[in-house]
């Protein structure tokens, strides 16, 4: 297949679970009443079932193409949107937040608010530690943001093991990171903020492709390295901060996806971040739904699916290459 063909079953791939997934749930949904627009069928369907799969579209959409950046910025085929410690600042503040019982707060709830401050303190500590005059150099992002990881994991640890056994639980599960239902309102700025970012990464592909091959290749190439770096590390931080505190960590689409396409489809960032965006939102989409289903009328979170199969296709990958 050509890279055309391979973009458009990836749009085709990403609007067909937009249109299929709305009616997957642990319910049957009687369609002669949507037609009507009766309740509670209506309600159910656009209120939770159009809003959840959206969620679920737009936060795997945005994981995959912050994974397929920060892996050519970083050129490191093990990067994920969490490498370089913004999502695990984001997860602190929402696990404090839910540990000091915080009510909501301009109609956000308190995880929203936790994990977007601990995402600025985050991405705020590391752009002062690692800032020179040059610019962001990759090597020292990923220095410290293991250290801010490491840092804010065992922080985390510390806030479970004092809480109470109920904001424990509640902890738990967030952690595990899964999709709810979340005003319309709400729901579209996350979405024009996910596009307009993701619009923003992809426009510079060439440049992207031209630093994963190296810093020197892609300066001899007219890529000014210092800047790009720079809006990619924002970008992607950004990115990733507001997705962990609309739908929690959830692992493995950030790392899996953009791999998948890049043995499949093409390492060219020009095509690779347009699939990624398209096959990660599809990804995550189904499963969650799977999840809604699977064992109705319980759930099972979208990031425990994802983790059961990111971890065998961990152990593939690195058994074949």
């Amino acid at each position: 297949m050509t890279s055309r063909m391979w973009l458009g079953t990836a749009v085709v791939a990403f609007v067909g679970a937009a249109l299929v997934l709305p009616f997957i749930g642990p319910s049957a949904l009687d369609l002669a009443a949507l037609a009507r627009r009766q309740e509670p069928d209506w309600s159910i369907f656009v209120q939770l079932r159009i809003s959840r799969t959206l969620l679920g579209l737009f936060a795997g959409a945005a994981l995959s193409l912050g994974g397929a950046l920060f892996q050519a910025m970083l050129r490191d085929s093990l990067a994920t949107p969490y490498t370089l410690g913004v999502s695990t600042g984001a997860s602190l503040g929402a696990v404090v937040a839910i540990a000091a019982g915080w009510n909501s707060h301009a109609s956000l709830p308190p995880t929203w608010v936790g994990a977007l401050g601990g995402g600025v303190i985050a991405l705020a500590l590391v752009v002062g530690v690692t800032a020179t005059r040059e610019g962001l150099a990759p090597y020292r992002l990923l220095l410290a943001g293991i250290a801010l990881n490491s840092v804010c994991s065992a922080l985390i640890l510390l806030v479970y093991s004092v809480t109470s056994l109920s904001s424990s639980f509640a902890i738990t599960r967030w952690l595990i990171g899964s999709l709810d239902a979340m005003p319309l309102p709400q729901l579209g700025v996350f979405v024009v903020f996910t596009v307009a970012t993701g619009v923003l990464i992809v426009r510079e592909g060439r440049s992207w492709t031209l630093l994963s091959i190296g810093e020197t290749w892609a300066a001899t190439r007219g890529v000014d390295v210092m800047r790009l770096t720079r809006v990619g590390y924002l970008a992607g931080s950004a990115l990733t901060a507001v997705t962990v505190a609309v739908a929690g960590p959830i692992g493995f689409v950030g790392l899996m996806v953009p791999h998948l396409v890049r043995v499949r489809v093409s390492a060219d960032a020009r095509v690779l971040m347009p699939c990624a965006f398209c096959f990660g939102g599809a990804l995550l989409a189904v499963c969650d739904a799977i999840g809604r289903a699977v064992v109705a009328p319980a759930e099972v979170p979208a990031g425990a699916i994802t983790a059961c199969i990111g971890g065998p296709y961990l152990v593939w990958l690195v058994r074949r290459r």
